[in-house]
């Protein structure tokens, strides 16, 4: 059997390891010149991290982790203003999403094509899918893949339509950034620091080697991207004080900067065309876990290839029901969390910190960690097992 993955992302790979494993001929194209580095800061645990332990890559995931000791806001001045120590929580880990990336790529076979994109998909009968790249080579494949995120270009090309039709747009702008300074990462220290007033977010943590690991939020009711992303971060933050006078200048060149988003389909397959990760399942950053949803999803539906009858279509049927209602749960609690995560008014950003403050009292730490999680921390971890049973 032959497949073709568009996208060497998280999902991507994972699904690609699992395949060659089960003697599938397996290639990925991805749209970017070369691997992505960095990205932001992720808590990795529940589905995703079972994945990662039974495809033997948890030590080496855990030589890569940051000891996040405390969740903290500042105000203007950088003075704390609440706090959340994240002690006794070792069963989360915390790296960068392009660590988790390369490590699964690291341990994965199969080629990647880079600067190379789907653009055409032809369903050849019930046998076979032809499809055409854009260095103009043309591949008939049992099975392609879109794991090309929340812009799917195979979703575009398969299931046709507007993009927003299927992306809901959360009202938010991201960005992320990794940036070298010395002193910066000095001040910031081993503890994830947020500023915030309403509308706006600034987080930062310290990475080794001298950087800082940069994440910024904020409210923007035109979804459109602005041509000068690192301007725009300039002009809504610069004023805020903290560290971001310092740490604007730096800004870098591959700066991430895309909508807060989420996707909603009836359907996420057609024939022989599968969509996987960010392209059908996107829960947003507000949720948090997509990297743990994506490596768990890619898990089933490399389940259900492998080990069913052969029949295609219905694995993919099977892959779709077995993850259908997790990815709608966390997708909620996503929506949900937008006040927590961006507060819009002041008096929203009081009551976060008065919680905060609240859970240092003794045992209040589980009750809050359950209030940050989709279904709750003990809820996720325990749906492990049925996703992949």
């Amino acid at each position: 059997m032959k497949a073709l993955i568009s996208g060497a992302g998280i999902a991507g790979l994972t699904l690609a390891w699992h395949l060659e494993r089960a003697g599938w001929q397996v290639e990925l194209v991805e749209r970017a010149g070369a691997f992505r580095e960095g990205g932001y800061m992720i808590d990795f645990y529940g589905a995703g991290y079972e994945v990662a332990e039974r495809m033997g890559l948890t030590a080496r995931l855990r030589q890569l982790r940051y000891p996040v000791t405390e969740l903290g806001y500042v105000d203007r001045d950088g003075r704390q203003t609440s706090r959340f120590k994240l002690s006794g929580f070792d069963q989360v880990v915390s790296l960068l999403r392009g660590d988790l990336a390369r490590t699964i790529a690291e341990a994965t076979a199969a080629p990647v094509r880079y600067a190379t994109t789907v653009e055409t998909v032809h369903q050849d009968g019930p046998g076979a899918v032809t499809v055409g790249l854009s260095d103009g080579t043309r591949h008939q494949v049992d099975l392609l893949v879109g794991a090309d995120g929340a812009h799917s270009r195979v979703r575009e090309l398969a299931f046709g339509g507007p993009e927003d039709r299927y992306v809901r747009y959360l009202g938010h702008h991201v960005a992320a950034c990794v940036i070298t300074d010395r002193e910066l990462s000095e001040r910031v220290g081993v503890r994830y620091r947020m500023l915030t007033v309403p509308g706006l977010m600034a987080g930062a943590y310290a990475l080794r080697h001298d950087r800082l690991a940069m994440l910024f939020l904020h409210r923007e009711p035109d979804p459109a991207l602005p041509a000068d992303p690192a301007g725009t971060l300039r002009r809504h933050y610069g004023d805020l004080g903290w560290i971001l006078p310092e740490a604007l200048p730096r800004l870098p060149a591959d700066l991430y900067y895309d909508q807060v988003t989420q996707v909603e389909m009836d359907s996420w397959s057609r024939g022989r065309v599968a969509l996987l990760g960010d392209a059908c399942q996107a829960v947003s950053l507000f949720a948090g876990h997509g990297a743990s949803m994506a490596m768990a999803a890619a898990w089933v539906l490399a389940d259900e290839l492998t080990t069913g009858d052969g029949d295609l279509p219905a694995a993919l049927t099977r892959y779709e029901e077995r993850m259908r209602l997790t990815i709608v749960d966390v997708q909620a609690f996503g929506r949900r969390f937008i006040e927590w995560m961006a507060p819009s008014s002041r008096l929203r950003i009081a009551a976060r910190d008065w919680m905060l403050r609240l859970a240092s009292l003794p045992g209040a730490d589980r009750l809050l960690l359950n209030s940050l999680t989709p279904g709750g921390h003990d809820l996720i971890t325990s749906r492990t097992e049925q996703l992949t049973r």
